[in-house]
């Protein structure tokens, strides 16, 4: 595919050496790497991912989402999500390009396309779809302004908006759709979502997250699981065990004390959940990390 090679082409072009960079768009990202990686922690954003070269695997509770060169990945909502590369090497490293998505931008482009969007069932917040030419291009010339500077502040949001476009066209589910539809149950599942990704280290009260919601108890858990495909506890039990991590790799702190600040009242409970998660006890697996980096 003569775009697809083009587009490894450009992310060459502006990533000489492994690593993830941001450019001077807004939102707009590059990934490299020429190895396999090791399992990688992290909350997606609302975003669109192209892979020009390689391969990935995502895991999203007990879900997992494979794509490459072929495909293309969405998140509509903040995810806490297990990332790895599975396909990489030096002559063929993996090339990724990574889009935020602005969720007032997606409502525009749905209003002025006179988009049908169904208020029922919430779906999944992450999605694989196969990628076309269309959307492809629309992909090509928001890079290439890189190499036009000054065209940027007048022509980027428009290709941005083109973009979300041919991702709404060829969104079969209307996942992204139904994010953008303001009191939506959909959007009013992403609003609780982003009050737990603020708020992770408070205790969990799935009554008074279903009331934020304006949704019955059974019915807000019902849909927050079809979102995210996790109950409310496990996702905050993701949010609250990735976030001791990196405190723990970056302040130096005790395991005690990152269990405390990230909501546990228990250390011993807080070690026992961190080993199920990453394999190893908490300072274990952050002197393992320390000496990989």
């Amino acid at each position: 595919m003569e775009r697809m090679k083009e587009l490894a082409e450009l992310i060459e072009r502006n990533v000489a050496v492994d690593g993830t960079y941001d450019t001077s768009i807004s939102g707009l990202r590059f990934v490299r790497t020429t190895k396999i990686s090791e399992p990688v922690y992290s909350v997606y954003e609302p975003s669109l991912c192209v892979v020009a070269q390689g391969s990935k695997l995502v895991l999203l509770g007990e879900e997992s989402y494979q794509y490459d060169s072929a495909s293309y990945l969405t998140a509509s909502v903040h995810l806490p999500i297990t990332g790895q590369v599975i396909k990489a090497s030096p002559e063929n490293p993996y090339l990724c390009v990574n889009l935020q998505l602005d969720m007032n931008q997606i409502f525009e482009v749905v209003q002025s396309s006179n988009q049908v969007i169904s208020n029922d069932s919430p779906r999944r917040g992450l999605v694989i779809n196969t990628i076309n030419d269309s959307l492809l291009e629309a992909v090509l010339r928001l890079i290439k302004l890189l190499e036009t500077p000054q065209d940027i502040a007048i022509l980027a949001d428009g290709i941005k908006r083109e973009i979300i476009y041919r991702i709404l066209q060829n969104d079969k589910n209307g996942s992204l759709k139904h994010f953008a539809l303001v009191g939506s149950q959909a959007q009013r599942i992403a609003k609780v979502i982003e009050l737990l990704n603020r708020e992770y280290a408070q205790p969990l009260k799935v009554n008074e997250l279903a009331k934020e919601a304006k949704m019955s108890s059974s019915s807000f858990y019902n849909h927050f699981k079809e979102v995210t495909g996790m109950s409310p506890i496990q996702f905050q039990k993701q949010l609250r065990l990735q976030e001791a991590r990196r405190l723990l790799l970056t302040e130096n702190l005790e395991a005690a004390e990152a269990a405390f600040q990230v909501g546990y009242e228990s250390p011993s409970h807080f070690s026992r959940e961190y080993s199920r998660k990453f394999g190893l006890s908490p300072m274990k697996d952050i002197r393992r990390l320390r000496e990989m980096l």
